[in-house]
């Protein structure tokens, strides 16, 4: 008998006063203001509903109370499934008894009707959310292709994958994750290419989280997610707000997370050279694609080699190749040449920090006193030579070669680690220094468990060479 009782607290009643005592108590609707009730006759009977002003559409709600208000005694149908086939015009119409899925589903902004002498409350979405246009994003930019981009809707997000995956193998799966926020996530996949074993892992991994809100969004569930090895900086999911460039991925077999509140999707699993890819490779013809790739892997590899190698050469200046000796520093050096470069490496990013908090009115201000500052004033102040500044900039422009922030700031940590230990040991600080960044990169795993630099370990020329090369699409006449 306690068992039974137990189980009726979960499950609302046939009673209407009961059901209103207990929603009222549970979403304190005499404390905050936009959590509205309204009791109104529906065919003979008392009802209620609830719902949160600023998520239903009004013009909506206004048919659908006439439509509700104009029903007779003759016309209303017998049980809560009756209506909802039969009495209420609108397309998503859900009926549902336990607590627990009605408070969230109103929380969400879902319309809910009781009425007395129903064992079941009618769930109406026809809910909206503020939301800004599908522009494109500003990181994430294209020099072709389409302009469009997610937002922080992911029903709107959903849709812009579904407009360019018309396939029955697309799969949308929706999950939640904390206690108190109780955010949306959607799972997105192809169903005859995604590895099954991965997916089962990835949904069991979703439903155990147990924290109380995803309160970075994407950034909390990805330390859910993935909690081994967190010294390692370089990035284990690729994050793009281009509904292209998720699509192409699901389609190649990958996973697509998408999470409420969050204008980019997560890409599972992810290689070092997934993270390298953009849209542009494959907007222009394959040779123009294949410069355009094999630019960036040779500029990335440069901004972590050019200043500890400068450096390393300043040490050992016997070492630089004859015809290139216009590199040595020529004026004095009042600061070690590796306190300069760690200086500026700080003083980027805190130039960085600066521009997004300022004001764009203010913008050009900012921009001429970083010039004068640190350009000009800074080497003639004799903080730093023009050299050392020279590096610096080519760095600094370079790291936007890379669309992934996070694959950026793990070659800048790395670049930083290379540069103290050149500093200490000379050559061999150098060597150990790169051999670290290998380290890092190889002993790295996917979220699947998989290796970090497939198809180069373990090797598959085939896949490798797709890696660099830019090969025309599959099924092309030549």
């Amino acid at each position: 008998m306690d068992r039974d009782a137990d189980r009726n607290k979960d499950k609302m009643s046939t009673s209407l006063a009961e059901n209103m005592q207990y929603l009222n108590e549970r979403l304190a609707v005499d404390e905050s203001f936009d959590l509205v009730y309204r009791v109104i006759q529906v065919g003979g009977r008392e009802a209620c509903i609830y719902f949160i002003d600023g998520f239903c559409k009004d013009e909506m709600m206004q048919k659908m109370l006439q439509y509700f208000m104009g029903l007779t005694k003759e016309e209303m149908p017998k049980d809560a499934h009756e209506m909802s086939k039969k009495s209420i015009p609108y397309v998503e119409v859900d009926l549902l008894d336990n607590w627990e899925q009605i408070v969230y589903f109103i929380m969400s902004g879902v319309f809910a009707l009781f009425i007395e002498g129903f064992d079941r409350c009618l769930l109406i979405d026809s809910r909206t959310y503020p939301a800004r246009s599908v522009s494109e994003p500003e990181k994430d930019k294209a020099l072709r292709g389409s302009k469009d981009g997610f937002v922080e809707t992911v029903v709107f997000n959903t849709a812009l994958i579904r407009r360019r995956i018309r396939s029955t193998h697309l799969r949308m799966e929706l999950f939640h994750a904390g206690n108190s926020s109780q955010t949306d996530i959607v799972l997105c996949y192809m169903d005859n290419r995604v590895d099954h074993q991965f997916l089962e892992k990835l949904k069991q991994r979703i439903k155990t989280i147990h924290v109380d809100a995803l309160t970075m969004n994407q950034e909390s569930l990805a330390e859910c997610l993935y909690k081994k090895k967190w010294y390692n900086p370089f990035p284990k999911f690729k994050f793009t707000e281009r509904p292209d460039t998720a699509s192409a991925q699901i389609l190649e077999g990958d996973i697509v997370i998408l999470v409420d509140n969050s204008p980019s999707a997560m890409i599972t699993p992810t290689s070092i050279f997934d993270v390298v890819e953009e849209a542009d490779d494959y907007y222009f013809p394959p040779i123009t694609g294949t410069y355009l790739r094999l630019s960036r892997f040779l500029i990335a590899l440069l901004t972590y080699l050019m200043t500890p190698t400068f450096l390393l050469l300043m040490q050992r200046p016997e070492w630089i190749p004859a015809g290139f000796e216009f590199i040595m520093v020529k004026d004095p050096t009042n600061l070690p040449l590796v306190w300069q470069f760690l200086i500026l490496e700080l003083a980027i990013d805190g130039l960085r920090l600066a521009a997004v908090n300022t004001p764009n009115m203010l913008s050009t201000p900012l921009s001429v006193m970083a010039a004068l500052v640190l350009g000009e004033f800074s080497v003639n102040s004799g903080w730093f030579n023009s050299e050392v500044m020279l590096y610096m900039a080519f760095v600094a422009i370079s790291n936007y070669t890379q669309a992934s922030y996070e694959l950026g700031y793990a070659i800048k940590f790395m670049r930083i680690i290379n540069l103290i230990l050149t500093a200490i040991f000379g050559l061999w600080g150098y060597i150990a220094a790169i051999a670290l960044m290998v380290v890092a990169v190889v002993s790295n795993r996917t979220v699947s468990g998989k290796s970090y630099v497939y198809p180069l370990y373990p090797l598959n020329l085939k896949q490798l060479s797709k890696r660099f090369i830019r090969y025309r699409l599959p099924g092309a006449r030549e």
